[in-house]
């Protein structure tokens, strides 16, 4: 027996399932148009990762990278301890006054960390007897290093007090205002394994971020640093291989979709 097209389409059945096709198709297409004319290089978008490569990174690991690849067109961090060498992965490009978009994601969390508690004013909570109170905790931490300094980082780890802070600037800074500048206001950060989106601006000696659309740090003055310089995706620890063991603080990370703006 033939079955006409017209036929099959009057069952219910088909007819939901071709729209629920139809709606998919189309609902890709938008995205897929969305992130193309997310950063027009006609408004000074450029593209620091290309998906498929490494092109445009400089290593200063000693010997072979074992650690930075591209995986599934995302960069992807393997964090091991035995290589040698800067572990951090940089932009072969300088960059004075810009806004960066980068997505990144923590892996896993691994190790024990003793993690402290931030306060809203840079300090950390501190027990009867003055003491730092800290719990150790499995951890993941890498960030993002501007200007070609580690000073100058934007933290990404699991901190109760979130990611985006710029941890050399809070704890080495006795002005008060500076220190609070540089603390998250708010815990943006998405659950473990989900991604993020930074949307970083240095402007001076001046820094904005934003957090899965939230504005954690706004306008912090960063004194003495850099006019310009590299920007690094950090490996912060990770697996030593002699000890056969987890640093608490290990790069779990994966970045994609980094873009910067010059200003």
């Amino acid at each position: 027996m033939k079955i006409r097209f017209s036929q099959i389409t009057k069952f219910p059945a088909f007819n939901s399932w071709s729209s629920r096709c139809l709606t998919l198709v189309a609902t890709l297409a938008f995205v897929a148009c969305a992130q193309q004319d997310k950063f027009p290089a006609s408004d000074g978008w450029v593209s620091l990762f290309n998906g498929e490569d490494l092109s445009g990174w400089d290593f200063r690991i000693d010997g072979d990278n074992e650690i930075w690849t591209v995986k599934d067109g995302v960069i992807d961090c393997q964090p091991l301890l035995k290589v040698k060498g800067d572990k951090n992965l940089w932009s072969e490009k300088s960059f004075g006054d810009f806004t960066l978009h980068a997505e990144w994601r923590l892996k896993d969390k691994k190790g024990s960390y003793p993690m402290p508690i931030v306060l809203p004013d840079g300090s950390y909570k501190l027990d009867a007897n003055g003491e730092k109170i800290v719990t150790p905790r499995p951890g993941a931490d890498s960030g993002i290093l501007l200007r070609g300094t580690s000073r100058a980082q934007v933290n990404i780890w699991l901190w109760d007090i979130g990611s985006g802070e710029v941890y050399s600037y809070r704890n080495n800074q006795k002005d008060p205002v500076i220190r609070a500048g540089v603390t998250p206001k708010v815990n943006a950060d998405k659950p473990l394994g989900e991604w993020n989106t930074f949307l970083i601006t240095m402007k001076g000696d001046r820094l904005t971020v934003d957090l899965n659309g939230q504005r954690v740090i706004d306008n912090a003055q960063l004194p003495d640093v850099q006019e310009s310089g590299p920007i690094a995706l950090q490996h912060h620890g990770g697996y030593d291989t002699e000890k056969k063991l987890w640093n608490g603080a290990s790069s779990l990370v994966q970045f994609r979709n980094i873009h910067i703006k010059e200003l």
